[in-house]
């Protein structure tokens, strides 16, 4: 059957393990192909047309229950502790009572429709946040002039990736989709600033170049174990960063532990968190 753009399908000769969004038709010497998104994972894909299926609405809520309850979970516990901070600093004297400024992010997005889900998270935990869509294979081109017009505190850039199909050498970073765009990307954000400190990178997708990114300069990456990634899981490291003190290191362990997708999908460097106190809070 001939598919559309926005259908929802999964690809047979995987197993139908994940669920994609037909994004673009392609005809391939008079075969269709169909290039494909994740719907929950920042994966891109292609597959010819009898190598897909139609799933229903059910199958689709099915699928992403558990994806959602994690994600729901995570930002919850992030809201709780929030609150409970607040209350602590409530029994102190008034000229005492603290208040503070988290790290701003930069989020640059190759997918509009994951960059809107993003920022309704970063508002869900309290974060300042301006997001870019800027497709991937154009990121290194316009990351500098965007660091400069909204001097961040903690860049994201992320989109979608993959790992070309039949590669085993995972080291070459021609065997990515868009591996190569990030690592780019990623060292041009380091001449507006070299210092890891001074400006914290989030960088890659779906079983992106991970030992790359985090050799051109990126403090945190994905994916170390070339797994998929969820979509919310720049946020949740954005917003350990963002509420961990300038004092302090982040507690990497936990930040990782803190993603939907965990150790195999995430890995970074020690880093100072962007979280400032101030004392007295202002009346007016």
């Amino acid at each position: 059957m001939a598919f559309r753009i926005n259908d929802i399908v999964m690809r047979k000769s995987y197993g139908s393990d994940i669920l994609f969004r037909v994004i673009n038709v392609i005809d391939n010497k008079g075969v269709r192909h169909y290039l494909l998104h994740g719907l929950n994972m920042r994966i891109i894909a292609d597959a010819p047309e009898d190598d897909l299926i139609e799933v229903s609405r059910a199958k689709i809520a099915e699928y992403d229950r558990p994806y959602r309850e994690k994600a729901e979970y995570l930002l919850k516990k992030i809201a709780s502790s929030k609150s409970l901070q607040r209350k602590k600093g409530m029994v102190r004297a008034s000229w005492q009572e603290p208040y503070g400024r988290p790290g701003k992010v930069l989020h640059i997005d190759g997918d509009e429709e994951y960059l809107n889900i993003c920022l309704d998270a970063y508002k869900k935990v309290g974060m300042e946040v301006v997001g870019v869509v800027v497709k991937e294979e154009e990121q290194p081109d316009k990351v500098y002039d965007l660091l400069e017009k909204y001097r961040p505190d903690i860049l994201v850039l992320t989109g979608h990736d993959s790992i070309r199909s039949n590669s085993r050498d995972y080291g070459d970073i021609n065997n990515y989709r868009n591996s190569k765009y990030f690592v780019e990307a990623v060292k041009n954000a380091r001449k507006y600033e070299p210092a890891l400190d001074n400006l914290v990178i989030f960088a890659g997708a779906c079983q992106s170049n991970y030992e790359a990114l985090i050799k051109a300069g990126a403090n945190y990456a994905s994916s170390p174990e070339r797994v998929l990634i969820h979509c919310l899981d720049p946020v949740l490291v954005s917003e350990k960063v963002a509420f961990s003190h300038i004092n302090e290191l982040v507690k990497i362990e936990e930040l990782i532990e803190n993603t939907i997708t965990g150790a195999p999908g995430i890995g970074g460097l020690q880093t100072i968190g962007k979280f400032r106190y101030g004392v007295p809070k202002g009346k007016y």
